[in-house]
């Protein structure tokens, strides 16, 4: 078969069932025929990788014809459920495969992908089909329900190739929704690094620029380490220890002896190159970890169950933050830079043919305008940005406006009293641990933040806050003077005729916030 070309033969034909007949011998591929085959023998098949191949091209030359009930196929022919682990390799070019998207409502929308279709391609699609406002923060989530463990997924990342990786009927799907941490790291007012853990601002003793600290990250040739202690599970047992930890460029190690950087004494843990890295969601029910932040390593190699796994515990959120940054920084590098780059450029590109989105509100969107003259202006000077501000703010504590108010004898009306249940950011009665799951699920970033009805305070609202990775509840009452409703955080020194009133002061002033209000949580339906 092997020895160049040869004058092929014609096969015998068939028995009468479509089957040869035993004992009649063939000729394949010019050779002679095989001797008689006893039933105690082996019987080895020939030519069976070339009559394949010989196949494969006449049926692609064939029309492509979709199939109308994907979820009937048998499992090695499904476009859901193939993978390598069952024999057939990675998804095929110019194959159309069938990948289930679900909301956070719990919504399902089943859409048909080619195999190179990346997550940043699917979300677009997304966006476009639910209108959605279009930005480089909606992502596609990998969910493993039964392991209590998620991951958002890079742009890059084949959407086909995760989903070929699930073993056959485990609880695993995509979630589409915010994650607002997602590029946080590239900004240059982010603190995801604490000098404590990098070892560079160790050894050089000094503070490090965030962006020059990012900068050294992306250069193979300085890469800093990352240090610090984690709680890791024993293998088998339900025991955590505390280990120090040391990522560098060559994998993940952990000391045997205290903080001992020895080469004698650092043992080694895992491969970040070939590890998917998880946040844990539940930790203490599934895994009994000691604190809420937990994370950890999953090795490509294990498909399912727990066996394989190694999981790790951080002590806060700002250490999780940091390790979690670090590994994707280790894993990608200036793929991740480069997935960066082409977001902040689809953003200045002009949007889709239709209807002008919805106004998106971030601190690129926003300038400080003068409007005292004729014509307004963009003040640039930041001291006299200040000083408006300031103003502003004392004009309103000292009058209330009328947009939506009522006359005196009227106390409220249906408009003023539902106007804020149309804006994106407003929740409902959704309950205060809700509240900080679903912000914690679209990203602990200053500012994130949506407007929620009071539990204790059946008239009030609660506005929930993200501020340097903690949530924080400030309530908002209504009130009345002479005859018209208004609402307040600090006990009427500043007055608001409504909700939405209320929101875009503080997405421009911070106020008695710590911060302003940057990103609202929001959830569409699919």
């Amino acid at each position: 078969m092997d020895g160049g070309a040869q004058p092929s033969c014609p096969r015998e034909p068939p028995g009468p069932d479509g089957v040869e007949q035993e004992g009649v011998p063939s000729e394949r591929d010019g050779g002679e025929g095989p001797p008689e085959v006893k039933r105690s023998q082996p019987l080895f098949i020939h030519g069976c990788s070339r009559q394949l191949a010989e196949e494969e091209p006449r049926a692609s030359s064939l029309p492509s014809i979709p199939n109308p009930f994907p979820e009937l196929c048998s499992p090695s022919n499904s476009p859901i459920l193939s993978s390598p682990a069952l024999g057939q390799g990675p998804p095929r070019e110019g194959v159309s495969h069938v990948v289930k998207v679900f909301g956070e409502d719990g919504a399902c929308r089943s859409l048909e992908v080619s195999a190179g279709t990346t997550a940043r391609q699917l979300c677009e699609t997304l966006v476009r089909r639910t209108r959605a406002l279009q930005d480089h923060s909606w992502a596609l989530v990998e969910l493993h329900q039964h392991l209590a463990l998620e991951r958002c997924l890079e742009d890059h990342e084949s959407v086909v190739e995760v989903q070929s990786s699930w073993p056959p009927g485990a609880d695993s799907r995509f979630v589409f929704r915010k994650n607002f941490a997602k590029y946080e790291l590239f900004k240059s007012n982010a603190s995801l690094f604490p000098e404590v853990m990098v070892s560079s601002c160790l050894e050089a003793n000094k503070s490090m620029a965030h962006s020059e600290l990012i900068q050294n990250f992306l250069n193979s040739g300085s890469c800093p380490e990352v240090q610090g202690f984690l709680q890791l599970r024993e293998a088998g047992r339900k025991v955590w220890k505390r280990f120090y930890f040391s990522l560098r460029r060559s994998g993940l190690y952990y000391s045997t002896k205290g903080t001992s950087k020895d080469p004698r004494h650092l043992q080694y843990f895992a491969d970040l190159t070939e590890s998917n890295i998880y946040y844990v969601t539940q930790g203490k029910k599934h895994y009994g970890t000691p604190t809420e932040f937990g994370f950890c390593i999953k090795p490509y190699k294990v498909r399912s169950g727990v066996k394989g796994l190694k999981l790790l515990c951080s002590e806060d959120e700002q250490s999780r933050s940091c390790w979690m940054a670090a590994f994707r920084l280790f894993k990608y590098g200036m793929q991740l830079y480069r997935n960066y780059q082409q977001a902040q450029a689809r953003l200045s590109q002009p949007s889709w043919i239709g209807p002008t989105p919805l106004r998106s509100v971030s601190d690129n969107a926003l300038v400080a305008m003068d409007f005292s003259g004729c014509t307004g202006r963009v003040i640039e000077n930041p001291n006299e940005v200040l000083t408006v501000a300031l103003e502003e703010a004392q004009a309103w504590r000292k009058k209330t406006t009328h947009r939506y108010s009522l006359p005196a004898a009227c106390h409220s009306s249906p408009l003023s009293a539902a106007i804020h249940r149309t804006q994106p950011w407003f929740h409902g009665r959704i309950s205060r641990e809700d509240t900080q799951q679903l912000i914690g699920r679209q990203g602990l970033v200053d500012g994130v933040f949506l407007v929620r009805e009071s539990q204790r305070n059946p008239k009030g609202f609660v506005l929930s806050l993200c501020h340097l990775q903690r949530i924080k509840h400030y309530l908002i009452l209504p009130s009345e003077e002479e005859g018209r409703l208004y609402f307040t955080m600090d006990d009427g020194q500043t007055r608001f005729a409504d909700l939405i009133q209320l929101v875009e002061f503080h997405q421009i002033n911070r106020g008695i916030l710590p911060c302003k209000l940057r990103h609202y949580c929001t959830c569409v339906a699919l």
